[in-house]
C-alpha cells in the first residue's frame, strides 16, 4: 500500500497523467475534425425542383450537384404531367441536403391503369353510370335500341366497339351505354337512336 502511495506522489506518476491528458486532448480535437470533415457538416446542396422531367433529366441535374436518386413505384396515372416523368420528390425542392444524398422520386405511368369492366348488362342506367364513373370511367353517349327495358343497359361501346364484361380498359375512358327505349319514341328526347 505504501508503494501506491509513494507511486502517485512522485514525477513519474504526474509526468504520466500529463502526457494522458495531452493524448485524450489531441484524440478529441483530431476525431472532431475528422468527424466534421466526414460528415461535411457545414456543407449544404439545395434540391433542385425535378417536377415534369424525365428520369434522364433529372438524373442529369442531380449527378451536377452530386446528388443520387431512387425511384419509387409509379403513381396513378397525372394527365397534367408527360407520361414516365417525375410527379413527386423526396427531400423536396428547395430544401438542403448533403452530397451523395439519395433524391426519392414517384414517376407518371405512361398510361391510366387498366381496369376490368364490371357487369352491368341489364341494370338502369342509373346503376351503371354511378357505377362506371366510381370505377373512374367516363360516360359517353346514350344510344337507344328497341326493348322492352326502359333505360336499361344492354351493351357497352368504346367508338362504336362492344365491350364485354371482365375487358379492361384505361382508367378515364369514355364509355357509350346501349339502352333499351320501353317501346317507346325517343324523338322528343335529346339522345340519338342506335340502329
Amino acid at each position: 500500500m505504501m508503494k501506491v502511495i509513494k507511486y502517485l506522489k512522485s514525477k513519474e506518476f504526474l509526468r504520466t497523467m500529463i502526457f494522458m491528458g495531452v493524448v485524450v486532448i489531441i484524440l478529441f480535437f483530431g476525431l472532431s475534425k475528422w468527424m466534421h470533415y466526414y460528415t461535411k457538416h457545414d456543407q449544404k446542396i439545395e434540391v433542385p425542383n425535378l417536377e415534369k422531367l424525365s428520369t434522364d433529366e433529372a438524373e442529369k441535374i442531380l449527378s451536377d450537384e452530386n446528388l443520387t436518386f431512387f425511384v419509387l413505384d409509379s403513381a396513378s396515372f397525372n394527365p397534367k404531367y408527360p407520361p414516365r416523368s417525375v410527379i413527386s420528390q423526396n427531400p423536396s425542392a428547395g430544401d438542403f441536403v448533403k452530397e451523395h444524398r439519395k433524391i426519392y422520386l414517384t414517376l407518371n405511368p405512361s398510361t391510366y391503369r387498366k381496369i376490368s369492366v364490371p357487369k352491368v348488362i341489364g341494370l338502369t342506367k342509373r346503376q351503371v353510370v354511378i357505377q362506371l364513373k366510381s370505377m373512374g370511367f367516363n360516360i359517353g353517349k346514350e344510344l337507344y335500341i328497341k326493348d322492352l327495358g326502359l333505360d336499361v343497359v344492354r351493351s357497352l361501346e368504346v367508338n362504336k366497339r362492344k365491350i364485354n364484361p371482365g375487358d379492361k380498359l384505361a382508367k378515364n375512358t369514355t364509355i357509350d351505354l346501349i339502352l333499351g327505349d320501353g317501346l317507346q319514341k325517343r324523338d322528343s328526347l335529346n339522345t340519338k337512336v342506335y340502329k
